[in-house]
């Protein structure tokens, strides 16, 4: 199989070397918008280079990862398609939700498979706490809770063009409640604060929030985040039910310090960064994408998704700058 991959960047570079190990991939085409790190990275890993976008998607390639900046998502995705090609793009769709749906209907005009990098879905442990939702093993669930704690803020020219915390960060705690309860978001209700560096005010962003959703079966949905968690970059899901309770990332790398005397767990070395944290699942989701291009499978994670994340992120966003809670269908209009 030859794929090619647009993008270089940290997240970019890490999924050229996935994809070069990946006993699939026979040849690898890749391009970024500085031409010496195109060359530097072909070199490494004995890729080959093509000066432009334009010259990737037209060097025969089977399918194509998308890991450039987001604003060039909407038109890479749609070039794509319209030549005929699978895409793996990471998240989001596009900046805007506007911008969204419009690629979701250009996608789904085009009948060309897209898959959006939410790892999450490939991860052991989140999948099988939606096997277990959906073996009934919980009874029925009355509470979750879901945590996403970065180590140290992102720089701040990121974070001025990040889209806020529940768009950034948060967004991945939303795919995630869906796609493992199998339900559905109707109402949000959002807080947020800056007790750190003020680079976060200066963009209208916050750097710590917490987010009560409801679920269409009246389940409730508790969702915080930071960018200060100086122990480790912690992710984790709990689900609670009538039957049983669960956890997602209590594990010994768990970036948590017990103070229970006598106990020593966790007794390993805290995650530091989210591509240790996930980094099977990022081999399982480019895995996956081999196989949508192979056409043995539909798209694990599509636009459509996507965008349901999105909009539960639109809904946060909107109840943090209003103070009140708010309705999926008043963000939809």
């Amino acid at each position: 199989m030859r794929l090619g991959l647009i993008g270089l960047g940290r997240i970019g570079a890490f999924h050229a070397q996935t994809l070069t190990d990946l006993p699939v991939v026979d040849s690898l085409v890749v391009t970024d918008a500085l031409p010496a790190v195109t060359a530097e990275v072909a070199a490494r890993l004995g890729a080959e280079p093509a000066d432009s976008p334009v010259a990737l998607l037209a060097a025969g390639v089977d399918g194509v990862v998308v890991a450039a900046a987001t604003d060039a998502h909407p038109s890479l995705i749609v070039a794509a398609v319209e030549a005929g090609l699978p895409v793996f793009c990471e998240k989001p769709v596009a900046r805007t939700m506007a911008e969204g749906l419009k690629v979701q209907r250009q996608v789904e005009a085009a009948g060309v498979p897209v898959q959006i990098g939410y790892q999450r879905r490939f991860d052991a442990a989140f999948q099988a706490a939606r096997a277990a939702v959906a073996g009934g093993e919980l009874g029925w669930l009355h509470t979750v809770r879901a945590t996403t704690l970065d180590p140290a803020p992102p720089p701040a020219a990121y974070v001025a063009v990040s889209g806020g915390i529940f768009r950034d960060c948060s967004v991945h705690d939303f795919d995630s409640i869906r796609w493992v309860t199998g339900r559905e978001v109707l109402e949000v209700y959002a807080t947020g604060a800056n007790r750190g560096d003020e680079l976060f005010a200066r963009a209208g962003d916050v750097d710590t929030s917490a987010a009560v959703l409801t679920l269409d079966d009246d389940t409730l949905v508790l969702v915080s985040n930071t960018r200060y968690n100086p122990r480790g970059h912690d992710v984790r899901l709990e689900l609670h039910g009538s039957r049983d309770s669960i956890a997602v990332g209590l594990d010994d790398h768990l970036p948590l310090r017990s103070v229970e005397p006598g106990v020593s767990f966790p007794s390993g070395e805290p995650y530091q960064f989210f591509m240790d944290r996930f980094l099977p699942a990022y081999r399982a989701e480019l895995e996956a994408f081999t196989e949508v291009v192979a056409g043995r499978r539909p798209s694990p994670c599509t636009v459509a998704d996507a965008l349901e994340a999105g909009w539960i992120a639109e809904a946060c966003t909107t109840s943090l700058e209003l103070h009140r809670p708010v309705r999926m269908e008043e963000v939809r209009q």
